[in-house]
């Protein structure tokens, strides 16, 4: 790594701080709205080793939110996308992009890498549930996001465990599902504020419920995550 690139980070953390990031080894499931905020700010700390898995594209109601959406890049994958990115910020970066889903078919494969950190920053409730009780039986260190849809105050933002949140619909069904799978804690980012009402479109016959989501909160969400993995890592 050029030592201009991680100048600023260890005057804050010290070389021996900017070594241990250099030397790890993070995964992050989903790079939405949540996700990519936490890979920028993890690449821009100097994480040397990282895997990014997202099967989705890019959609033009992404750009509110998440650093992959711009015009030019609607409809390309959002994997490609930050990868390009992620070796424009670090071309020393050993950067993996996986265009998976994570099920019960990938799963072995996704988590067969000798990972410091799992992110989960997925939508998919029982893909989110999977990963975490797969983490969970292999006793891997996760941090999960929860929801950060219909929300304004970035401040309201905490690392806790899930057991101590509240307020929070996502994590009031993870809190059920998890300890019905005998899961008994879970690191996650959550926000203590009340979220606001969710949209109702009618499509023909179907009621279709749409969270609305602002750029400032799922970004915070984020560097949160990213901010616990590097002091994790570093300490």
């Amino acid at each position: 790594m050029d030592k201009k690139f991680s100048q600023r980070t260890e005057i804050v953390i010290g070389k021996e701080g900017v070594d241990k990031l250099a030397a790890a080894n993070v995964i992050v499931f989903g790079v939405g709205g949540v996700g990519s905020y936490v890979v920028e700010a993890l690449v821009r700390a100097g994480i040397g080793n990282l895997t990014i898995v997202d099967f989705d594209d890019v959609d033009i109601t992404n750009i509110n939110r998440q650093i992959p959406a711009l015009h030019s890049t609607i409809g390309r994958y959002k994997v490609d996308v930050m990868k390009e990115r992620i070796k424009d910020i670090n071309p020393d970066i050993n950067i993996n992009a996986k265009r998976m889903l994570f099920d019960e078919k990938t799963s072995e494969e996704l988590l067969e890498g000798n990972y410091d950190f799992v992110v989960d920053a997925i939508d998919m409730m029982k893909s989110k549930i999977h990963l975490i009780e797969e983490c969970y039986k292999r006793d891997l260190n996760i941090i999960s996001s929860m929801g950060m849809g219909n929300k304004l105050d970035p401040t309201m933002i905490e690392i806790t465990d899930l057991y101590k949140t509240e307020m929070c619909p996502l994590a009031k069904v993870l809190r059920r599902e998890l300890k019905k799978r005998g899961v008994k804690k879970l690191k996650v980012a959550y926000s203590k504020e009340k979220p606001r009402e969710t949209a109702v479109f009618k499509e023909g016959d179907k009621v279709k419920r749409v969270n609305g989501s602002m750029s400032f909160v799922p970004s915070a969400a984020g560097l949160a995550i990213a901010s616990y993995i590097v002091r994790e890592i570093i300490k």
